[in-house]
């Protein structure tokens, strides 16, 4: 009898160990074929690959056991257990597997648009709405998958069946207390659909000139010129006004100005900033004007107004058109650099009177 007893209590872990390596074999076998073909190259189709590697893995374990639990002479509470706690692990595999889902969603829109093309005004578009979707879609999964998990509770659900008569009340608590959760992901879905950012727009936000380099689930991170970072809350591009340089086109134009003497000859510049403009990459050659934007009475102002692709280029576009200007007028025209002009009046010393003694 202690023998028999012995080789059943035996016979289970033998079983399940089976179960885990037929699951694990399983895995390998398969995914050992989609790296044969991600190392071809011959279709995209390898990218799920990426995500879905460690869910797989999970869920052939978890099914695995389940298989074989039938099989295993358990006492009736062990055996209920380890079914539950297998049902538990099959719901977050399954979890985990639609969140991988949105990845390689992600990464099929990645490889269709790329944000490093010269005009890449759409794909910034399609991937910022595909982050702030996928982040608000993995914690609706998250949430939901939890939920469902607690339900195989009996315990808890008798519970919520005594309290639904205060679920309003409690209702009300729980939103007052995750208002600031919910109106963050509500500012991620307004963002993906009414677009007052994507990533990569040039913005002027807080007095400071930068770049959206990531937009989280409840925080915008910009990235400042000088490499700084500026954390925001996603909720601060709904409420406040910012400047976006790269809202409807990434073309810019940039303007330069300079102050110079009235014996200045600006058609001799005009036709050197066209020289400058042409001699750069930089310039998309579509607009270029020099004009007197303004007259004090010492100097005149001169504005140079030039055009580029990006926000990058028209910033180093700007500086590249000051310094030529400014080394030509000092080379051709020196006396054309501002200078404060002066008048000297002499006036005659007045015939002064000699006093009688």
């Amino acid at each position: 009898m202690m023998l028999r007893l012995w080789t059943e209590w035996l016979r289970s872990p033998v079983f399940i160990v089976a179960a885990l390596a037929v699951a694990w074999v399983a895995h390998r076998i398969a995914f050992a074929a989609g790296d044969r073909l991600k190392r071809s190259g011959a279709s995209p189709w390898w990218l799920p690959l990426r995500h879905s590697r460690r869910p797989a893995l999970w869920t052939l374990l978890v099914i695995g056991v389940m298989l074989a639990l039938p099989a295993l002479r358990l006492p009736a509470a062990l055996a209920g257990g380890l079914a539950h706690a297998l049902e538990l692990a099959l719901i977050a595999a399954l979890a985990w597997w639609m969140v991988a889902l949105t990845r390689i969603a992600d990464d099929f829109v990645a490889r269709r648009f790329d944000v490093h093309a010269a005009d890449n005004l759409a794909a910034r578009r399609v991937q910022t709405q595909m982050q702030l979707l996928r982040r608000v879609f993995s914690v609706a999964v998250a949430v939901v998958a939890l939920a469902i998990m607690l339900m195989t509770f009996p315990a808890i659900r008798q519970i919520g069946t005594g309290l639904f008569a205060s679920a309003g009340v409690a209702g009300l608590v729980i939103g007052m207390a995750a208002r600031p959760t919910l109106a963050s992901l509500i500012a991620g879905v307004q963002v993906a659909l009414t677009e007052p950012i994507r990533l990569d727009d040039a913005v002027v936000v807080e007095g400071e000139w930068g770049w959206i380099e990531e937009i989280g689930t409840t925080y915008v991170v910009v990235r400042i010129w000088d490499l700084r970072r500026l954390v925001l809350p996603l909720t601060y591009f709904i409420e406040k006004p910012f400047q976006n340089w790269t809202r409807h086109t990434a073309n810019l134009l940039g303007s330069t100005y300079l102050y110079v003497d009235y014996s200045t000859p600006v058609e001799e510049l005009r036709a050197e900033l066209l020289r400058i403009l042409q001699s750069t990459p930089l310039w998309d050659g579509k607009v270029q004007v020099l004009q007197v934007s303004d007259a004090t009475e010492h100097t005149l102002q001169l504005r140079a107004l030039m055009s580029a692709r990006n926000s990058g280029q028209a910033w180093d576009l700007r500086c590249l058109v000051r310094e030529k200007l400014i080394a030509y007028l000092q080379q051709q025209h020196p006396e054309c650099l501002p200078r404060v002009r002066g008048e000297i009046i002499r006036e005659r010393a007045a015939a002064r009177p000699i006093a009688a003694f």
